[in-house]
């Protein structure tokens, strides 16, 4: 139960649904309240099937280039790390995902779904958290259902984000989007450990 909840509060922290609040928000300004229902349940969908690619798929192609298990945990730490660092000291996420939004009419896929909800750090983030060599089949498809719960969460948001932001605001879903890149940065710091741990060892 432990490790489950740990599980979500980190794919919490790397999807950050608050933080995907003000662009829907932006992203669909122009729309009726129909649509806007649309966009939400569309774009969490397609960010499922996205990151369920690359569970599925993801560590294949990596294996395909020969790349091993312990270099795939410290490149994909780094790189886990880096984002996280966009989130504490960058615009954040809402502000810096909004600004992506240059036509207005196809805002589902791209930024809503990608990169909004399905990050290039969420991608990271559960093609590690699914690695063969690792978690077992059980496991994996424990996590599948765990990042689809957060991913439904999300979407959950996103249809009701007019009042989040009313009772959060906007400064204070930045502030959230922070804290969750600092509970990122210390994940992805023990993926590099783990992976010099082990290649040393």
């Amino acid at each position: 139960m432990k490790e489950i909840f740990t599980t979500i509060l980190f794919l919490i922290a790397v999807i950050d649904p608050l933080g995907s609040v003000p662009v829907y928000l932006e992203a669909t300004k122009h729309f009726d309240k129909k649509y806007k229902k649309r966009v939400a349940i569309r774009a969490s969908v397609i960010a499922f099937f996205v990151l369920l690619f690359f569970i599925v798929i993801g560590q294949l192609i990596l294996e395909g280039m020969n790349v091993t298990l312990n270099a795939f945990q410290i490149s994909g730490g780094v790189i886990l790390f880096l984002f996280a660092l966009t989130m504490i000291f960058g615009s954040g996420k809402p502000e810096s995902e909004k600004h992506l939004i240059k036509d207005y009419k196809h805002v589902t896929i791209f930024p809503v779904a990608i990169p909004s909800i399905a990050s290039p750090g969420a991608i990271m983030a559960v093609v590690l958290m699914t690695d063969n060599h690792i978690y077992s089949i059980n496991q994996q498809l424990i996590t599948t259902f765990l990042v689809l719960f957060v991913v439904v969460l999300t979407g959950v948001l996103l249809l009701v984000a007019a009042n989040v932001q009313k009772r959060i605001g906007e400064y204070g879903i930045t502030v959230i989007s922070k804290i969750m890149g600092l509970i990122l940065a210390s994940y992805a710091v023990q993926s590099v450990l783990t992976g010099l741990k082990d290649f040393f060892a």
